[in-house]
């Protein structure tokens, strides 16, 4: 554990400067083997028999319809990193991958003298990286029945912000898309109930909310939303895994939406639970906060040479 208190280069961007304010206070860095054991969570493995599977299996002695289970679990899919200072990944084993780069250098908030004002622009970078713990995550929902296999490969930096620094830092384009001009499009919470945190678009860097675990969920909401897509405005890899006789992968991350995604904290503390933003935020000394990003996968087990089709008992077929 150490303690410290640093400034950077000032991050110049139209049309005021930002200044850096690093937070001091005691700070224990991720490492790749507490986010591996924290997914030994069923809460956010959510493991469930969902249906069943025809499939068709041929013979010389002739053909015949055979059935499997149909499950559904959660899988850790990605470490999503969101921090203030620019190179300096929660994740300890991982930020070498984020070190500042030309045109990516600085990171903070904006430094005003009354700090009653809750209209504080903040700035978090953030890295979206394949989860170690995924395979793992596989074999524990084996000790249930069949398990789904991750689409993700461990230690894939699928999004790093600092190699995409015109839309993270300039919102280029993305600013002027009507998500981004039209309140009430996108928004990670509701208004109606007091709790919206922010808006996904424009999916960039910086924010403005007076509360800094919000705004680091929203960045991390943004990139979540960015890789579970194709073909975004971007600079990244996209995390889409295609669907295969007996294998449904996940679609992209919908805001709101625990169907689609769920969160666990794991910096700065490891939490055993998964949620959805807006959860109960959990402030860091350092500026920095991580998670492991969640999908759900249905997959069943192969038992003929042809698929048929599966039915869910909750309705519907496939």
């Amino acid at each position: 554990m150490s303690a410290a208190c640093s400034s950077i280069t000032p991050l110049k961007l139209r049309p005021f400067t930002l200044s850096i304010l690093l937070a001091c206070g005691p700070s224990m860095a991720l490492d790749t083997g507490s986010i591996t054991s924290s997914v030994r969570s069923p809460n956010c493995l959510e493991y469930r028999v969902v249906g069943i599977c025809f499939w068709l299996l041929c013979t010389p002695f002739g053909c015949k319809v055979k059935t499997s289970t149909k499950v559904r679990h959660f899988i850790p899919e990605l470490g999503v990193s969101s921090y203030t200072t620019t190179g300096n990944n929660p994740w300890a084993e991982m930020a070498t991958l984020s070190f500042p780069i030309s045109g990516a250098e600085g990171g903070g908030n904006l430094i005003t003298p009354n700090t009653r004002r809750d209209n504080l622009p903040r700035f978090k970078n953030v890295d979206g990286i394949g989860h170690p713990g995924g395979w793992v995550a596989t074999q524990l929902a084996s000790q249930s029945g069949y398990a789904c296999a991750t689409g993700a490969t461990a230690f894939m930096p699928y999004y790093l912000s600092t190699l995409d620094s015109l839309a993270w830092r300039y919102g280029i384009p993305e600013s002027v898309y009507p998500e981004s001009l039209v309140p009430g499009i996108r928004e990670i919470g509701r208004q109606a109930s007091g709790n919206m945190w922010g808006n996904v678009y424009p999916r960039q860097g910086f924010l403005v909310q007076p509360d800094d675990f919000k705004a680091a969920a929203v960045m991390a909401q943004r990139a979540g939303d960015v890789v579970t897509r194709n073909w975004q405005p971007h600079v990244y890899l996209p995390l889409t895994p295609a669907k295969r006789d007996g294998y449904w992968p996940p679609g992209p991350v919908v805001e709101n939406d625990a169907s689609t995604h769920k969160w666990q904290l794991l910096y700065p503390q490891v939490q055993p639970s998964c949620a959805i933003f807006p959860s109960d935020p959990v402030q860091s000394a350092d500026g920095g906060y991580a998670w492991s990003l969640w999908r759900p996968y249905s997959c069943c087990k192969r038992e003929g040479q042809t698929f048929l089709f599966s039915i869910d008992f909750e309705g519907g077929a496939s």
